[in-house]
């Protein structure tokens, strides 16, 4: 059996979005920057990707801009924000302790240039409380950015009173919406977001292509300079074929996310009453406000590079953590924030479920979790250490 349980690393492309990648290299060859006829048709089938994108999160097609990915759209999103205070003498951003590199290499970048940075504790269930953002607030606070939706343990986190509180104090919001954006219901007018990251291959799109959302009256900083593309804000030919694969898969996502969400959760809630029955295992995040495709769990006495090798062995492939920093040796920092010590964080499994999992496969992975675990124990010097009371049980 072959179970792909990596979703939040990357989706497979759909064929709705493969097939508009196809119809747009052969029929739509042109630039869409160039005056005659076929540059012209490229520029509609751009504008029209760009309207439809915005609609299905009630933005205005001005306000979105194509961009490589989610990692690119949460650099010019914080830079611009960065600028934009600065020159109204405001250098305080606020953020979280478990947002994505992107984010947080990007703040450690702006603290070098005179920024003070406020991480908010997520706390067990991982999960930013607004009265604790509400407090961090200070008169030149200019920006705060908080994911959507977390990339490793997948908890929701409550974007729309963030936004309404932000909005209320004059501070522009950022969302990292990268692990969201077509799995959950997003409106930015209706959430009070000013700026949204998204990226095709999470909801079954191309590679290398995503988008920012920034509101009307929000002046982007660039960060790639030469032409005029995207009204100036990011130079470089546009990937059209790209573009109209995320579009196509984006509405596929849309359209199917009601039916499909409902399913992911009967198996998500399988699957963590399953592995639950693991001794000294621990579920980590939210068991309710999280995406219906991720389970995250920690297993006291192993190690999860070994647990992620024996499982696909066994024809699963999963994750530790995001696939941006699986070849680091350090432990989750998603994971420590949460309150998880290092030897546990260390023992850790991402299973991010598609919309296309049996309850067959749910079971062949809970059965080989179990069996790769005890495995593991068998040999583990930690959990004979745990075992003999040499250390205490954590989990």
């Amino acid at each position: 059996m072959n179970i792909y349980a990596d979703n939040a690393a990357t989706t497979v492309i759909c064929q709705a979005a493969a097939d508009a990648m196809l119809d747009t290299m052969k029929n739509y060859p042109g630039n869409p920057s160039s005056l005659y006829i076929l540059g012209q048709r490229a520029k509609e089938k751009l504008e029209d990707s760009r309207a439809q994108i915005a609609a299905m999160i009630n933005a205005e097609p001005r306000e979105i801009i194509f961009t490589s990915g989610g990692s690119e759209s949460d650099n010019q999103a914080l830079l611009s924000a960065a600028m934009i205070g600065k020159r109204k003498g405001k250098t305080h951003i606020i953020s979280s302790a478990f947002e994505h590199h992107a984010i947080l290499h990007t703040l450690k970048k702006l603290e070098k240039n005179g920024f003070e940075v406020t991480l908010l504790p997520v706390h067990e269930n991982g999960i930013v409380r607004v009265s604790e953002l509400e407090n961090a607030l200070r008169d030149d606070t200019c920006l705060v950015t908080i994911m959507t939706a977390n990339n490793e343990i997948g908890t929701i986190q409550p974007i729309k009173e963030i936004g309404e509180l932000c909005r209320s104090r004059g501070v522009l919001f950022h969302t990292d919406a990268v692990q969201a954006v077509g799995h959950i219901p997003i409106d930015v007018k209706e959430q009070s977001i000013d700026m949204l990251s998204a990226s095709a291959h999470k909801f079954h799109g191309p590679r290398g292509t995503g988008f920012l959302y920034f509101r009307k009256g929000i002046v982007l900083s660039n960060l790639i300079e030469g032409g005029a593309q995207e009204r100036g804000k990011r130079a470089g030919t546009e990937n059209l074929p790209a573009i109209a694969g995320m579009t196509a898969a984006l509405r596929e996502s849309i359209d199917g996310m009601e039916k499909h969400n409902a399913h992911k959760t009967v198996i998500r809630d399988h699957l963590i009453e399953g592995l639950s029955r693991i001794p000294h295992s621990a579920l980590n995040g939210d068991a309710e406000s999280r995406l219906s495709g991720n389970v995250n769990f920690s297993f006291e006495g192993i190690e999860g590079e070994s647990l992620l090798i024996l499982l696909d062995k066994k024809g699963i492939s999963a994750s530790s953590g995001s696939a941006c920093t699986s070849g680091a040796l350090d432990p989750s920092h998603v994971l420590l924030s949460i309150g998880r010590i290092h030897d546990v964080a260390h023992g850790s499994l991402r299973l991010s479920i598609g919309e296309d999992i049996t309850m067959e496969e749910a079971d062949y992975i809970i059965g080989s979790v179990k069996e790769v675990v005890e495995y593991l124990r068998s040999f583990s010097p930690v959990w004979r250490d745990l075992m003999t009371g040499k250390r205490e049980f954590i989990l």
